[in-house]
């Protein structure tokens, strides 16, 4: 069995950046992959970015950065929406057309 993944949202604070969601993608790596390199957002992370959205992989219980993306607040809305709808459509559509 593969390992599970999942997206993890933090916010930036004055300290650090904080999470404050997560989505669950379930153990499939080939979609995990290929609905995190379909967000908006920019690879490049730097002191303006607000918003992290990070793919964790859990490896033998321990969560494992995989990549990371920096997003504005538009961003992270679009982003959500694709999520929540992909997720759907694997929950609820396997098999259908």
């Amino acid at each position: 069995m593969e390992s599970p993944f999942y997206l993890l949202i933090s916010l930036k604070t004055p300290g650090s950046y904080e999470p404050f969601g997560e989505f669950d993608l379930g153990h499939d790596r080939e979609l995990a992959y290929a609905l995190f390199d379909s967000l908006d957002g920019n690879p490049e992370i730097d002191d303006l970015c607000h918003f992290h959205v990070d793919l964790i992989e859990t490896v033998d219980t321990l969560p494992e950065k995989i990549r990371s993306k920096c997003c504005r607040l538009d961003e992270l809305g679009v982003n959500a929406e694709r999520v929540a709808l992909e997720i759907f459509r694997q929950k609820n559509l396997r098999g259908e057309t």
